[in-house]
């Protein structure tokens, strides 16, 4: 009997390490948003990005297993202004049509009192810097319109230097100081769902001949 049961825990000990992984949670657009905010003047203006996509390995049960994977599309960005927009868009700024892409890689994801530290590399004009993201852990459950589906809300915030990534136009003002911000101000605010695999449609065999 001790030898079944020393047996049978081995057997759990090698089976449920196998068993126990991240699973993939894919960025739901439509409930997402990647917002950024920068001095101009005296005040602030914020904008976002309206394509994005991209996936994050995460369980619950051992978040700092979690990776992400993001990519936007740097010519989506809006500000809800459309000559401002098209500037962002030019060779003074984002420079879209070169670098058409923004994306985001996680290196190292550590639990912290408030949720997650994400920590990755940041591609962005041609330049890859690390940054830290600040993440929240806004919960997790079974998705209300996916049968045996799950979502995922995270909210996550950092700045970033843009002269870090060579955007460096400003102007200088006669009265002193520059018109734009150096600092940028992210905040993304993701869903996420893991949805079942869709069973396979099985193949339709030929049709038989009559003759």
């Amino acid at each position: 009997m001790l030898r079944r049961v020393a047996a049978l825990s081995l057997a759990a000990f090698l089976i449920l390490p196998a068993m126990a992984h991240a699973a993939s949670w894919k960025i739901d657009p439509n409930h997402s948003s990647t917002r950024f905010e920068i001095r101009h003047l005296f005040s602030k203006v914020q904008g976002d990005f309206t394509q994005f996509s991209g996936t994050v390995e995460y369980d619950p049960a051992n978040p700092a297993a979690s990776k992400v994977e993001t990519k936007i599309i740097a010519s989506s960005i809006n500000t809800n202004n459309e000559h401002r927009d098209a500037d962002l868009k030019s060779e003074n700024f984002f420079d879209v049509t070169k670098y058409p892409e923004i994306s985001f890689t996680s290196t190292k994801v550590e639990t912290v009192e408030k949720g997650l530290k994400v920590t990755g590399d940041l591609t962005m004009h041609g330049v890859t810097k690390p940054v830290v993201l600040d993440v929240e852990i806004l919960g997790t459950g079974p998705h209300p319109m996916i049968k045996g589906g799950q979502v995922a809300g995270f909210s996550a915030r950092t700045k970033i230097n843009r002269k870090d990534f060579g955007i460096t136009w400003n102007k200088t003002l006669d009265s002193g100081g520059t018109l734009l911000g150096d600092d940028v101000d992210i905040t993304l605010n993701i869903e996420a769902v893991n949805a079942p695999p869709k069973p396979e449609t099985p193949a339709t065999p030929p049709a038989k001949s009559g003759n």
